[in-house]
Protein backbone atom coordinates (compact mmCIF):
# COMPACT_ATOMS: atom_id res chain seq x y z
CA UNK A 1 0.00 0.00 0.00
CA UNK A 2 1.20 3.52 -0.80
CA UNK A 3 2.44 5.69 2.03
CA UNK A 4 -0.34 8.27 1.61
CA UNK A 5 -3.13 5.69 1.80
CA UNK A 6 -1.50 4.03 4.80
CA UNK A 7 -1.27 7.40 6.58
CA UNK A 8 -4.96 8.07 5.87
CA UNK A 9 -5.87 4.65 7.25
CA UNK A 10 -3.91 5.34 10.45
CA UNK A 11 -6.11 8.41 11.06
CA UNK A 12 -9.38 6.50 10.68
CA UNK A 13 -9.20 3.87 13.44
CA UNK A 14 -12.97 3.38 13.74
CA UNK A 15 -13.28 2.72 10.01
CA UNK A 16 -10.45 0.19 10.07
CA UNK A 17 -11.96 -1.51 13.13
CA UNK A 18 -15.33 -2.00 11.41
CA UNK A 19 -13.75 -3.13 8.15
CA UNK A 20 -11.54 -5.62 9.98
CA UNK A 21 -14.52 -6.98 11.87
CA UNK A 22 -16.49 -7.28 8.65
CA UNK A 23 -13.56 -9.02 6.93
CA UNK A 24 -13.07 -11.42 9.85
CA UNK A 25 -16.75 -12.28 10.19
CA UNK A 26 -17.81 -12.17 6.53
CA UNK A 27 -14.87 -13.37 4.47
CA UNK A 28 -15.71 -15.26 1.27
CA UNK A 29 -14.85 -18.77 2.48
CA UNK A 30 -17.11 -18.45 5.52
CA UNK A 31 -20.01 -16.94 3.56
CA UNK A 32 -19.78 -19.56 0.83
CA UNK A 33 -19.88 -22.29 3.47
CA UNK A 34 -22.91 -20.69 5.15
CA UNK A 35 -24.64 -20.45 1.77
CA UNK A 36 -24.07 -24.11 0.93
CA UNK A 37 -25.46 -25.29 4.27
CA UNK A 38 -28.48 -22.96 4.51
CA UNK A 39 -29.41 -22.13 0.91
CA UNK A 40 -32.29 -24.62 0.60
CA UNK A 41 -33.38 -24.66 -3.04
CA UNK A 42 -31.71 -21.35 -3.96
CA UNK A 43 -28.63 -21.24 -6.15
CA UNK A 44 -25.83 -18.95 -7.31
CA UNK A 45 -25.08 -18.00 -10.88
CA UNK A 46 -23.40 -14.64 -11.49
CA UNK A 47 -24.39 -12.87 -8.26
CA UNK A 48 -22.74 -14.69 -5.34
CA UNK A 49 -23.87 -14.57 -1.71
CA UNK A 50 -20.70 -12.75 -0.47
CA UNK A 51 -21.39 -10.02 -3.04
CA UNK A 52 -24.96 -9.63 -1.74
CA UNK A 53 -23.73 -9.33 1.84
CA UNK A 54 -21.26 -6.60 0.88
CA UNK A 55 -23.79 -4.66 -1.21
CA UNK A 56 -26.42 -4.56 1.54
CA UNK A 57 -23.74 -3.97 4.19
CA UNK A 58 -22.40 -0.96 2.27
CA UNK A 59 -25.94 0.42 1.94
CA UNK A 60 -26.43 0.27 5.72
CA UNK A 61 -22.96 1.42 6.73
CA UNK A 62 -22.27 4.19 4.21
CA UNK A 63 -25.47 5.18 2.41
CA UNK A 64 -28.01 5.46 5.27
CA UNK A 65 -29.94 2.43 4.06
CA UNK A 66 -30.12 3.38 0.37
CA UNK A 67 -29.69 0.19 -1.62
CA UNK A 68 -29.71 1.98 -4.96
CA UNK A 69 -26.80 4.23 -3.97
CA UNK A 70 -24.79 1.19 -2.90
CA UNK A 71 -25.59 -0.67 -6.12
CA UNK A 72 -24.76 2.35 -8.31
CA UNK A 73 -21.43 2.84 -6.55
CA UNK A 74 -20.58 -0.83 -7.02
CA UNK A 75 -21.54 -0.59 -10.70
CA UNK A 76 -19.36 2.51 -11.09
CA UNK A 77 -16.37 0.67 -9.58
CA UNK A 78 -16.95 -2.35 -11.88
CA UNK A 79 -17.72 -4.52 -8.84
CA UNK A 80 -21.29 -5.43 -9.77
CA UNK A 81 -21.33 -8.57 -11.96
CA UNK A 82 -25.03 -8.23 -12.85
CA UNK A 83 -27.71 -5.59 -13.36
CA UNK A 84 -29.15 -3.60 -10.47
CA UNK A 85 -32.54 -5.18 -11.14
CA UNK A 86 -30.99 -8.61 -10.64
CA UNK A 87 -29.73 -7.55 -7.21
CA UNK A 88 -33.22 -6.55 -6.10
CA UNK A 89 -34.58 -9.83 -7.46
CA UNK A 90 -31.95 -11.87 -5.62
CA UNK A 91 -32.63 -9.97 -2.41
CA UNK A 92 -36.37 -10.59 -2.73
CA UNK A 93 -35.83 -14.36 -3.01
CA UNK A 94 -33.34 -14.76 -0.15
CA UNK A 95 -34.29 -17.92 1.85
CA UNK A 96 -35.25 -17.39 5.47
CA UNK A 97 -32.97 -20.23 6.58
CA UNK A 98 -30.04 -18.47 4.93
CA UNK A 99 -30.81 -15.17 6.68
CA UNK A 100 -31.15 -16.73 10.13
CA UNK A 101 -28.20 -19.11 9.69
CA UNK A 102 -25.98 -16.28 8.47
CA UNK A 103 -26.82 -14.07 11.47
CA UNK A 104 -26.39 -16.83 14.04
CA UNK A 105 -23.07 -18.13 12.72
CA UNK A 106 -21.60 -14.69 11.99
CA UNK A 107 -22.57 -13.50 15.48
CA UNK A 108 -20.90 -16.57 16.98
CA UNK A 109 -17.65 -15.66 15.18
CA UNK A 110 -18.01 -12.09 16.39
CA UNK A 111 -18.55 -13.24 19.98
CA UNK A 112 -15.07 -14.83 19.91
CA UNK A 113 -13.64 -11.30 19.80
CA UNK A 114 -15.74 -9.82 22.60
CA UNK A 115 -13.58 -8.78 25.61
CA UNK A 116 -14.58 -11.14 28.41
CA UNK A 117 -13.81 -8.45 31.02
CA UNK A 118 -16.50 -6.15 29.61
CA UNK A 119 -19.90 -7.38 30.62
CA UNK A 120 -22.58 -4.94 29.61
CA UNK A 121 -24.95 -5.81 32.46
CA UNK A 122 -23.91 -7.10 35.84
CA UNK A 123 -25.93 -10.21 36.66
CA UNK A 124 -26.76 -10.77 40.37
CA UNK A 125 -24.40 -13.21 42.10
CA UNK A 126 -27.11 -15.84 42.60
CA UNK A 127 -27.57 -16.04 38.81
CA UNK A 128 -23.90 -15.87 37.83
CA UNK A 129 -23.78 -19.55 36.84
CA UNK A 130 -26.60 -19.04 34.31
CA UNK A 131 -26.23 -17.39 30.92
CA UNK A 132 -29.15 -14.96 30.75
CA UNK A 133 -30.93 -14.76 27.36
CA UNK A 134 -33.73 -12.33 26.48
CA UNK A 135 -36.31 -13.26 23.83
CA UNK A 136 -38.72 -10.90 22.14
CA UNK A 137 -40.58 -10.54 18.87
CA UNK A 138 -40.42 -7.84 16.22
CA UNK A 139 -42.52 -7.17 13.14
CA UNK A 140 -40.70 -5.51 10.24
CA UNK A 141 -42.76 -2.42 9.38
CA UNK A 142 -42.61 0.58 7.02
CA UNK A 143 -42.69 -1.55 3.84
CA UNK A 144 -43.16 0.67 0.80
CA UNK A 145 -45.75 -0.16 -1.85
CA UNK A 146 -43.34 -1.02 -4.66
CA UNK A 147 -44.73 -4.48 -5.38
CA UNK A 148 -47.41 -4.49 -8.04
CA UNK A 149 -49.82 -6.32 -5.73
CA UNK A 150 -49.61 -3.48 -3.18
CA UNK A 151 -49.88 -0.38 -5.35
CA UNK A 152 -53.66 0.06 -5.26
CA UNK A 153 -54.17 -1.05 -1.67
CA UNK A 154 -54.68 1.25 1.30
CA UNK A 155 -53.16 0.89 4.75
CA UNK A 156 -49.77 -0.12 6.07
CA UNK A 157 -48.04 -3.38 5.27
CA UNK A 158 -45.77 -5.61 7.30
CA UNK A 159 -42.75 -7.58 6.18
CA UNK A 160 -41.47 -10.59 8.09
CA UNK A 161 -42.06 -11.58 11.70
CA UNK A 162 -38.96 -12.08 13.87
CA UNK A 163 -38.16 -13.50 17.27
CA UNK A 164 -34.74 -12.32 18.43
CA UNK A 165 -32.54 -13.63 21.25
CA UNK A 166 -30.11 -11.29 22.97
CA UNK A 167 -27.40 -12.08 25.51
CA UNK A 168 -27.90 -9.92 28.57
CA UNK A 169 -24.22 -9.94 29.57
CA UNK A 170 -22.75 -8.91 26.19
CA UNK A 171 -25.72 -7.07 24.70
CA UNK A 172 -25.27 -8.98 21.43
CA UNK A 173 -27.89 -10.78 19.36
CA UNK A 174 -27.16 -14.52 19.35
CA UNK A 175 -30.12 -15.98 17.41
CA UNK A 176 -33.10 -15.06 15.26
CA UNK A 177 -36.18 -16.96 14.11
CA UNK A 178 -38.17 -15.66 11.14
CA UNK A 179 -41.48 -16.09 9.35
CA UNK A 180 -42.69 -14.41 6.14
CA UNK A 181 -46.11 -13.57 7.61
CA UNK A 182 -45.75 -10.37 9.61
CA UNK A 183 -49.11 -10.91 11.33
CA UNK A 184 -48.36 -14.44 12.54
CA UNK A 185 -47.78 -15.30 16.21
CA UNK A 186 -44.35 -15.14 17.79
CA UNK A 187 -44.58 -18.40 19.70
CA UNK A 188 -44.42 -20.42 16.47
CA UNK A 189 -40.79 -19.32 16.11
CA UNK A 190 -39.73 -20.23 19.65
CA UNK A 191 -38.49 -23.80 18.89
CA UNK A 192 -36.20 -22.58 16.12
CA UNK A 193 -34.78 -19.68 18.11
CA UNK A 194 -34.19 -21.89 21.15
CA UNK A 195 -32.30 -24.45 19.04
CA UNK A 196 -30.09 -21.67 17.69
CA UNK A 197 -29.56 -20.17 21.16
CA UNK A 198 -28.52 -23.50 22.66
CA UNK A 199 -26.00 -24.05 19.88
CA UNK A 200 -24.59 -20.53 20.32
CA UNK A 201 -24.49 -20.46 24.14
CA UNK A 202 -23.19 -23.41 26.13
CA UNK A 203 -24.03 -24.30 29.73
CA UNK A 204 -27.25 -23.71 31.62
CA UNK A 205 -29.34 -20.77 30.41
CA UNK A 206 -31.96 -18.52 31.98
CA UNK A 207 -34.65 -17.38 29.53
CA UNK A 208 -36.37 -14.01 30.04
CA UNK A 209 -39.51 -13.19 28.05
CA UNK A 210 -42.63 -11.06 28.18
CA UNK A 211 -46.16 -12.25 28.97
CA UNK A 212 -47.05 -13.48 25.45
CA UNK A 213 -44.62 -16.37 26.04
CA UNK A 214 -46.29 -17.40 29.29
CA UNK A 215 -48.11 -20.60 28.42
CA UNK A 216 -47.61 -24.27 29.26
CA UNK A 217 -46.07 -25.12 25.88
CA UNK A 218 -43.39 -22.42 26.05
CA UNK A 219 -42.50 -23.11 29.69
CA UNK A 220 -41.88 -26.73 28.76
CA UNK A 221 -39.60 -25.64 25.91
CA UNK A 222 -37.72 -23.17 28.10
CA UNK A 223 -36.84 -25.84 30.67
CA UNK A 224 -35.35 -28.32 28.21
CA UNK A 225 -31.57 -28.91 28.21
CA UNK A 226 -31.34 -28.02 31.94
CA UNK A 227 -32.51 -24.44 31.28
CA UNK A 228 -34.72 -22.18 33.41
CA UNK A 229 -37.13 -19.31 32.81
CA UNK A 230 -38.41 -16.05 34.29
CA UNK A 231 -41.54 -14.91 32.47
CA UNK A 232 -44.08 -12.18 32.97
CA UNK A 233 -47.30 -13.87 34.00
CA UNK A 234 -50.28 -13.80 31.60
CA UNK A 235 -53.82 -14.22 32.89
CA UNK A 236 -54.64 -16.71 30.13
CA UNK A 237 -52.48 -19.25 31.98
CA UNK A 238 -54.26 -19.83 35.28
CA UNK A 239 -52.17 -19.89 38.45
CA UNK A 240 -53.36 -22.17 41.27
CA UNK A 241 -51.72 -21.34 44.66
CA UNK A 242 -50.49 -24.18 46.83
CA UNK A 243 -52.00 -23.73 50.31
CA UNK A 244 -49.30 -25.91 51.86
CA UNK A 245 -46.72 -23.15 51.25
CA UNK A 246 -46.89 -19.86 53.11
CA UNK A 247 -46.54 -16.67 51.08
CA UNK A 248 -43.51 -14.47 51.75
CA UNK A 249 -43.18 -10.70 51.57
CA UNK A 250 -40.15 -8.49 51.19
CA UNK A 251 -38.73 -5.23 49.85
CA UNK A 252 -36.52 -5.01 46.75
CA UNK A 253 -33.37 -2.91 46.41
CA UNK A 254 -35.44 0.05 45.22
CA UNK A 255 -37.67 0.01 48.28
CA UNK A 256 -40.73 -1.52 46.61
CA UNK A 257 -42.77 -4.24 48.27
CA UNK A 258 -43.13 -7.68 46.70
CA UNK A 259 -44.98 -10.90 47.54
CA UNK A 260 -43.95 -14.40 46.48
CA UNK A 261 -46.04 -17.54 46.51
CA UNK A 262 -45.85 -21.09 45.19
CA UNK A 263 -48.31 -23.07 43.12
CA UNK A 264 -48.95 -24.50 39.64
CA UNK A 265 -49.60 -23.10 36.18
CA UNK A 266 -52.41 -24.89 34.39
CA UNK A 267 -55.45 -26.83 35.46
CA UNK A 268 -55.13 -30.12 37.36
CA UNK A 269 -56.39 -32.04 34.33
CA UNK A 270 -53.66 -30.65 32.05
CA UNK A 271 -50.67 -32.99 31.69
CA UNK A 272 -48.43 -30.00 30.96
CA UNK A 273 -49.19 -28.52 34.38
CA UNK A 274 -46.04 -27.06 35.94
CA UNK A 275 -45.01 -26.07 39.45
CA UNK A 276 -43.80 -22.46 39.60
CA UNK A 277 -43.02 -19.63 41.97
CA UNK A 278 -44.92 -16.38 41.42
CA UNK A 279 -43.55 -12.97 42.42
CA UNK A 280 -45.76 -9.86 42.51
CA UNK A 281 -44.05 -6.45 42.64
CA UNK A 282 -46.07 -3.37 43.59
CA UNK A 283 -45.15 -0.31 41.48
CA UNK A 284 -46.51 3.15 42.26
CA UNK A 285 -47.93 4.89 39.22
CA UNK A 286 -47.47 1.82 37.01
CA UNK A 287 -48.91 -1.62 36.45
CA UNK A 288 -47.89 -4.26 38.97
CA UNK A 289 -45.19 -6.64 37.72
CA UNK A 290 -46.05 -10.34 38.13
CA UNK A 291 -43.39 -12.94 37.29
CA UNK A 292 -43.42 -16.73 37.21
CA UNK A 293 -40.28 -18.86 37.35
CA UNK A 294 -39.19 -22.46 37.83
CA UNK A 295 -36.37 -21.27 40.16
CA UNK A 296 -38.44 -22.00 43.25
CA UNK A 297 -35.80 -21.86 46.02
CA UNK A 298 -35.93 -18.36 47.61
CA UNK A 299 -32.71 -19.01 49.50
CA UNK A 300 -30.68 -19.87 46.41
CA UNK A 301 -32.46 -17.43 44.06
CA UNK A 302 -33.73 -14.39 46.03
CA UNK A 303 -36.82 -12.67 44.62
CA UNK A 304 -34.98 -9.35 44.54
CA UNK A 305 -32.35 -10.81 42.17
CA UNK A 306 -34.98 -12.24 39.85
CA UNK A 307 -36.84 -8.93 39.75
CA UNK A 308 -33.62 -7.06 39.07
CA UNK A 309 -32.55 -9.28 36.19
CA UNK A 310 -36.02 -9.27 34.62
CA UNK A 311 -36.23 -5.48 34.71
CA UNK A 312 -33.18 -5.47 32.40
CA UNK A 313 -35.37 -7.10 29.74
CA UNK A 314 -36.44 -3.67 28.50
CA UNK A 315 -33.00 -3.39 26.88
CA UNK A 316 -34.13 -5.53 23.96
CA UNK A 317 -36.90 -3.03 23.22
CA UNK A 318 -34.30 -0.28 23.15
CA UNK A 319 -32.18 -2.42 20.84
CA UNK A 320 -35.08 -2.76 18.38
CA UNK A 321 -35.46 1.01 18.37
CA UNK A 322 -31.74 1.51 17.75
CA UNK A 323 -31.67 -1.03 14.94
CA UNK A 324 -34.59 0.74 13.25
CA UNK A 325 -33.36 4.30 13.71
CA UNK A 326 -29.57 4.01 13.79
CA UNK A 327 -28.91 1.03 11.53
CA UNK A 328 -31.66 1.95 9.04
CA UNK A 329 -34.04 -0.97 9.38
CA UNK A 330 -36.77 1.66 9.07
CA UNK A 331 -35.62 2.24 5.46
CA UNK A 332 -36.19 -1.06 3.70
CA UNK A 333 -34.22 -1.84 0.55
CA UNK A 334 -36.44 -4.68 -0.63
CA UNK A 335 -40.20 -5.05 -0.23
CA UNK A 336 -40.75 -8.81 -0.18
CA UNK A 337 -40.93 -10.52 3.24
CA UNK A 338 -37.71 -12.43 2.54
CA UNK A 339 -35.87 -9.22 1.66
CA UNK A 340 -36.98 -7.56 4.90
CA UNK A 341 -35.75 -10.54 6.95
CA UNK A 342 -32.32 -10.56 5.26
CA UNK A 343 -31.89 -6.82 5.83
CA UNK A 344 -32.91 -7.34 9.45
CA UNK A 345 -30.21 -10.00 9.85
CA UNK A 346 -27.55 -7.62 8.54
CA UNK A 347 -28.80 -4.79 10.74
CA UNK A 348 -28.53 -6.99 13.83
CA UNK A 349 -25.04 -8.08 12.78
CA UNK A 350 -23.94 -4.44 12.42
CA UNK A 351 -25.44 -3.76 15.84
CA UNK A 352 -23.30 -6.59 17.23
CA UNK A 353 -20.19 -5.14 15.60
CA UNK A 354 -20.79 -1.80 17.29
CA UNK A 355 -21.22 -3.61 20.62
CA UNK A 356 -17.77 -5.16 20.16
CA UNK A 357 -16.26 -1.76 19.32
CA UNK A 358 -17.97 -0.22 22.36
CA UNK A 359 -16.55 -2.97 24.53
CA UNK A 360 -12.97 -2.36 23.35
CA UNK A 361 -13.33 1.42 23.83
CA UNK A 362 -14.80 0.76 27.29
CA UNK A 363 -11.95 -1.60 28.16
CA UNK A 364 -9.33 0.95 27.10
CA UNK A 365 -10.96 3.84 28.96
CA UNK A 366 -12.01 1.80 32.04
CA UNK A 367 -15.54 3.14 31.60
CA UNK A 368 -18.81 1.18 31.84
CA UNK A 369 -19.93 0.02 28.41
CA UNK A 370 -23.43 1.37 28.97
CA UNK A 371 -22.03 4.89 29.40
CA UNK A 372 -21.09 4.93 25.68
CA UNK A 373 -23.82 5.89 23.23
CA UNK A 374 -24.34 3.45 20.36
CA UNK A 375 -25.90 6.18 18.22
CA UNK A 376 -23.09 8.69 18.66
CA UNK A 377 -20.38 6.09 18.20
CA UNK A 378 -21.97 4.77 15.01
CA UNK A 379 -22.29 8.33 13.69
CA UNK A 380 -18.50 8.72 13.88
CA UNK A 381 -18.00 5.24 12.42
CA UNK A 382 -20.06 6.22 9.38
CA UNK A 383 -18.15 9.50 8.97
CA UNK A 384 -14.82 7.69 9.00
CA UNK A 385 -16.04 5.01 6.60
CA UNK A 386 -17.16 7.71 4.17
CA UNK A 387 -13.72 9.36 4.35
CA UNK A 388 -12.04 5.96 3.90
CA UNK A 389 -13.99 5.03 0.75
CA UNK A 390 -13.46 8.47 -0.81
CA UNK A 391 -9.67 8.48 -0.34
CA UNK A 392 -8.57 4.83 -0.26
CA UNK A 393 -9.29 2.72 -3.32
CA UNK A 394 -10.98 -0.71 -3.04
CA UNK A 395 -7.74 -2.36 -4.19
CA UNK A 396 -5.79 -0.66 -1.41
CA UNK A 397 -8.47 -1.63 1.13
CA UNK A 398 -8.23 -5.27 0.08
CA UNK A 399 -4.43 -5.09 0.30
CA UNK A 400 -4.63 -3.77 3.86
CA UNK A 401 -7.45 -5.92 5.26
CA UNK A 402 -7.42 -9.25 3.44
CA UNK A 403 -5.49 -11.34 5.92
CA UNK A 404 -5.57 -14.81 7.42
CA UNK A 405 -5.32 -13.53 10.97
CA UNK A 406 -6.43 -15.66 13.88
CA UNK A 407 -8.97 -14.52 16.47
CA UNK A 408 -6.16 -13.53 18.85
CA UNK A 409 -4.46 -11.43 16.16
CA UNK A 410 -7.66 -9.60 15.26
CA UNK A 411 -8.38 -8.96 18.95
CA UNK A 412 -4.84 -7.58 19.40
CA UNK A 413 -5.30 -5.24 16.43
CA UNK A 414 -8.64 -4.01 17.76
CA UNK A 415 -7.00 -3.22 21.09
CA UNK A 416 -4.35 -1.20 19.25
CA UNK A 417 -6.99 0.70 17.28
CA UNK A 418 -9.59 1.34 19.97
CA UNK A 419 -8.06 1.39 23.45
CA UNK A 420 -6.88 4.99 23.07
CA UNK A 421 -9.95 6.24 21.24
CA UNK A 422 -12.37 8.49 23.08
CA UNK A 423 -14.58 11.46 22.35
CA UNK A 424 -16.88 13.32 24.71
CA UNK A 425 -19.52 13.04 21.97
CA UNK A 426 -19.74 9.30 22.66
CA UNK A 427 -20.80 9.77 26.28
CA UNK A 428 -24.43 8.83 26.77
CA UNK A 429 -26.64 11.63 28.04
CA UNK A 430 -27.97 10.97 31.57
CA UNK A 431 -31.56 9.80 31.75
CA UNK A 432 -34.03 12.36 33.08
CA UNK A 433 -36.97 9.94 33.25
CA UNK A 434 -35.68 7.27 35.66
CA UNK A 435 -38.01 6.85 38.57
CA UNK A 436 -40.60 9.31 37.22
CA UNK A 437 -44.12 7.97 37.73
CA UNK A 438 -46.14 7.46 34.56
CA UNK A 439 -48.59 10.30 34.01
CA UNK A 440 -52.04 9.94 32.57
CA UNK A 441 -52.51 11.46 29.14
CA UNK A 442 -54.42 14.71 28.97
CA UNK A 443 -57.51 15.20 26.86
CA UNK A 444 -56.99 15.29 23.10
CA UNK A 445 -57.04 18.93 21.87
CA UNK A 446 -60.00 20.16 19.86
CA UNK A 447 -59.13 19.94 16.19
CA UNK A 448 -56.06 17.84 16.92
CA UNK A 449 -53.67 20.80 17.24
CA UNK A 450 -52.66 23.57 19.63
CA UNK A 451 -50.31 26.53 19.92
CA UNK A 452 -47.13 26.16 21.99
CA UNK A 453 -47.22 29.91 22.72
CA UNK A 454 -50.71 29.65 24.21
CA UNK A 455 -49.73 26.65 26.33
CA UNK A 456 -46.66 28.44 27.70
CA UNK A 457 -48.45 31.73 28.43
CA UNK A 458 -51.82 30.32 29.60
CA UNK A 459 -52.38 30.40 33.39
CA UNK A 460 -51.96 26.95 34.92
CA UNK A 461 -55.13 24.89 34.92
CA UNK A 462 -57.04 26.97 32.33
CA UNK A 463 -58.16 25.66 28.96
Amino acid sequence: MEGFAREVASRLPLAEAVLRLFDFVCHDAFLNDVFQRHRGRSYENVLAFPTMVRLIGDALLEHEGSGRQSFLRAEERKELPSSIRAVYGKLGRMPLTLSTGFLTEASARLAELFPVTCERVSVPASLAKLHVLVHDGKTVKHVEKRLKALRNRDGKFYGGKLVVTKSLTTGMVVAMGACEDGESGETLLVPDVLDQSRQAVTGSRLHLADRQYCDLTQTQRFTEADDHFVLRWHRKTTFFPDDRWESLTGVDRRGRQYTEEWGCLGRPSDKRRRRVRRILLKRDGDEDLVLVTDLDDPGEYPADDLLEVYLQRWGIERMFQQVSEVFHLGRLIGTTPRATVFQSALCFLLFNMIQVIRAFVSEGQSEPTDSISTENLFRDVRRQLTAWTEVISPHQTVELLSTTWTTAQVRWRLQQLLHNQWSVRWAKAPSNTHGTPRRHRTAYPRGGHNSIYRILTRPHGTK
